[in-house]
């Protein structure tokens, strides 16, 4: 059964607050023109700029978590119509976000553009994997997540604070650059449990 098909895109809880602030209306239309399953060419020329975006998970007891990625304009990439994908990065090991994943894959994603201002949510079903064939093409990527798009839609930007500078962090993983070791890897308390340190590192990693 295709996902999207049973995808709803307002349940009870939301339905019970539109109601009480006479919002149901203005809830429905905006889903009606703005709401969508497939990318446009504008999602698409704003995704392939974006340098980060927010990703809210949650485990098998509905637990929610949100993680900050980030990488060179381009490191999301829009695979199918209703379909992108993102390479994970050597992290903290904690792998909290696919993690989550891993026992729970519905996803929310958050993308913004602080200068203009200017948002986009992709809800969706995510999965993962370390033989995807983006993989060649995302340098330090350790795994490709790909995210199947139930629900596309935009967002009012007017509370997005504008923040100035697009610089990008120096431990961005991009083509012909090699990332500097982060210092907390040279921590006393961390050096001995780093992935290789007796066990097999994940591919893409540069173990200590």
């Amino acid at each position: 059964m295709d996902e999207r098909a049973t995808y709803a895109t307002y349940h009870e809880g939301m339905r019970g607050l539109q109601d009480r602030f006479d919002a149901r209306r203005l809830a429905d239309r905006l889903d009606e023109r703005l709401g969508r399953s497939a990318f446009s060419d504008e999602d698409r020329d704003f995704i392939a700029s974006r340098t980060m975006f927010f990703l809210a998970t949650a485990d098998a007891q509905g637990r929610p978590d949100c993680s900050y990625k980030g990488g060179a304009a381009g490191f999301v990439r829009i695979t199918g119509a209703s379909e992108l994908a993102f390479p994970n990065y050597d992290g903290n090991g904690m792998f909290r976000s696919l993690g989550n994943v891993a026992v729970n894959p519905s996803v929310g994603i958050l993308f913004i553009d602080f200068e203009s201002p200017r948002r986009l949510r992709v809800n969706g079903v995510a999965s993962f994997s370390d033989d995807d064939p983006l993989m060649a093409e995302l340098p330090g990527a350790q795994l490709i997540v790909r995210v199947r798009a139930q629900k596309i839609f935009p967002n009012c930007p007017r509370y997005i604070h504008r923040s100035a500078g697009s610089e990008l962090s120096e431990y961005t993983p991009r083509a012909g650059y090699a990332p500097p070791q982060p210092k907390w890897k040279s921590m006393d308390f961390v050096v001995d449990v780093l992935p290789g340190c007796g066990t097999r590192p994940w591919p893409g990693l540069d173990p200590a």
